[in-house]
């Protein structure tokens, strides 16, 4: 999509557009701005708001919750929602998927306002645009907003106003959202950006900025007359701007615990990404004998369903040291599909959610301790090529931690033995990758295919070259290289991880990664960034140290009665001499718990955790020698 984009809708769409009670033909639009502005989604804002008399402060702040003003190409999010704007259009045919995608809404199924399933067919009626227009272009998609805000301003209000304050009630209506907490909780988000204002480059290229109106007071009052249900009053875990809501999951899917109260410490947080529609991953965490996560996420509005109390383990990542240590979030989302895209609303409250957990545990807000499931190390040998790869390549590490006030700064790299951040800009940094059916739960891909996609990742090569093989993870790939499959984890340093240079040549940089030297594309240090004040570790002796996946004591230190658990480091890893790799800045005790006395078993050794690969390991601090970069 072009910047200088055509104003097709604006001069050449023959279609009435209602405001304010009167037809208005489209092609009259073009004078709500300049002509160079109508050419640009900036303009695009301005003209919709114009025709439908929304404050452009409002609608701009509405579309930049829903989809950070990116058009998505006319692809749909996880929810159904298309375009700028998230108008949702779930078809008989997504429906047919069962709980797979946009399909699988059925939280949104039983909504009394069921109309949420479908209000690009009302912005549709109230443009008199073809649905297919209000998919698939962005002007329509913008009018078609405008249009739908305009119609809810009505029915609170009586008629559109020009104080942007006395729209709170629309855009509660505007989220969708069955309960009072969920829509004061987007409302607030929305007006939050008008007063703060917010400019970006979309993937499209498109520069948009809202400037910011502090002066703005929002008309809380009005939520009252939009006659939506009280959340359940329960003891829930979140920060007051989080709708969140407090469902137990299954007894047998966690153990109680006494955390951090009890020595077990709380130091990491693991974005997770469902697989499945929201309302079931909240139905599937609550049948016995399976997993659940402390938190999941929707994705229309960012509302939010606790059910793991943060003292207590939930078995969310496949490691039972992790589990020991972390806090799960489940979104509602896929990993192989750019195109159900998690949504601005669902960030936000992400790193909302994420800032407070920190707050109250004291966990570092840096990727090390802010991680992806991908990220979990494997338990044992035999597991690590079954872990989990999610949230995947359509996760913005990079737009998160900036959200958490965390950025890579300046592009470049720095010499051999320096430490950089990996860092290319997610809407530029498109990726070939393949996906095949097993990947995609929706059942939407039927065979293999290639497609080109923003990620998160950068590929990893064996030599400075495109054509050098691509690097072949011990556990994935033994003795042979690594594919573009979306689930081959073992060729991809994600955003954020951080890595010790190895070599550099020409536009290549090298850096240790999972006992290899391995190269990727960073002309002029384009996709990173040098990082400094974090520890460094490399053998202690001339031999290789070994890796482990979990940090359970020795078996000597369990008292009588108390059956240890295997503590065994992975056959296929180990950090050869010679090579350096980020750990923690400081290595933690190893300990285990039992849960049916509540009894916590702490060990003499020290481990540090480093990125070792895609994943993180851990290595006895006895074994290495660990500097400061």
């Amino acid at each position: 999509m072009s910047k200088r984009r055509r104003p097709t809708l604006l001069t050449a769409v023959a279609a009435l557009a209602v405001a304010g009670g009167a037809a208005v033909p489209v092609p009259a639009l073009a004078a709500a701005g300049t002509t160079d502005e109508t050419t640009t989604l900036q303009g695009d804002f301005a003209a919709a708001a114009d025709a439908y008399h929304v404050p452009r402060q409002v609608l701009l702040a509405v579309a930049y919750q829903e989809s950070a003003w990116d058009t998505h190409s006319g692809q749909h999010s996880t929810d159904g929602g298309y375009g700028p704007m998230h108008l949702t259009d779930v078809t008989p045919a997504m429906m047919a998927g069962g709980d797979a995608g946009a399909a699988g809404r059925g939280d949104l199924r039983r909504m009394s306002a069921a109309p949420a399933l479908h209000t690009l067919q009302a912005a549709a009626k109230l443009t008199g645009l073809p649905a297919e227009k209000l998919r698939s272009d962005p002007s329509a998609n913008i009018l078609g907003g405008a249009a739908l805000l305009a119609s809810y301003q009505k029915a609170v209000h009586g008629s559109t106003v020009t104080d942007p304050g006395n729209w709170y009630g629309a855009v509660a209506r505007y989220s969708q959202a069955d309960d009072r907490q969920g829509a004061t909780a987007f409302a607030d988000r929305v007006f939050a950006t008008v007063r703060k204002g917010a400019h970006r480059t979309t993937a499209d290229g498109e520069h948009v900025r809202l400037a910011a109106d502090s002066d703005v007071t929002p008309a809380t009052g009005q939520l009252a007359s939009l006659g939506l249900k009280a959340a359940a009053d329960t003891a829930t875990e979140c920060p007051a701007t989080v709708a969140c809501t407090f469902v137990p999951a299954a007894p047998s899917n966690g153990q109680v615990s006494d955390r951090p109260a009890n020595g077990i410490r709380i130091d990491s947080i693991v974005i997770h990404d469902t697989e499945t529609s929201y309302d079931t991953a909240v139905n599937l965490f609550q049948q016995p004998g399976g997993s659940a996560a402390h938190y999941v996420m929707r994705s229309s509005d960012g509302a939010v369903t606790q059910m793991v109390p943060t003292k207590d383990l939930a078995f969310h990542a496949g490691n039972y040291s992790t589990n020991m240590h972390s806090i799960g979030i489940e979104h509602e989302g896929y990993a192989a599909h750019g195109a159900t895209w998690y949504t601005e609303a669902q960030y936000e409250a992400t790193a909302e959610l994420v800032k407070y957990l920190a707050a109250r545990f004291g966990i570092p807000l840096d990727r090390q301790h802010i991680v992806g499931h991908d990220n979990v190390a494997g338990p044992n040998s035999s597991l690590v090529s079954g872990m989990h790869w999610d949230p995947g390549p359509s996760w913005d590490w990079n737009h998160l931690m900036s959200l958490l006030g965390v950025r890579a700064g300046r592009h470049g790299v720095g010499p051999v033995g320096s430490v950089v951040t990996i860092a290319p800009r997610f809407a530029d940094n498109q990726q070939t990758v393949q996906i095949c059916p097993s990947d995609d739960p929706t059942g939407a891909t039927t065979a293999c295919a290639e497609t080109r996609q923003a990620s998160d990742f950068l590929y990893l090569r064996t030599g400075p070259s495109d054509s050098a093989p691509l690097f072949g993870d011990q556990a994935l790939h033994p003795g042979a290289a690594g594919t573009d499959r979306i689930n081959d984890w073992g060729a991809m340093a994600a955003a954020g991880q951080q890595f010790v240079v190895a070599d550099k040549d020409g536009d290549w940089t090298a850096v240790w990664y999972g006992g290899s030297k391995v190269w990727f594309h960073n002309p002029h240090g384009c996709n990173t960034a040098p990082a400094h004040g974090v520890k460094v570790i490399g053998a202690a002796g001339t031999s290789p140290v070994a890796v482990y996946g979990s940090s359970y004591p020795d078996a000597a230190e369990y008292p009588a009665g108390l059956s240890p658990s295997t503590q065994a480091p992975l056959s296929m890893y180990s950090v050869p001499p010679g090579q350096a790799y980020v750990a923690t800045v400081a290595p933690s005790l190893t300990d285990d718990f039992f849960p049916s006395s509540g009894r916590v078993v702490t060990g003499a050794k020290a481990m540090y955790t480093i990125q070792y690969n895609h994943r993180v390991g851990l290595v006895y601090a006895s074994d290495v020698t660990a500097t400061d970069s």
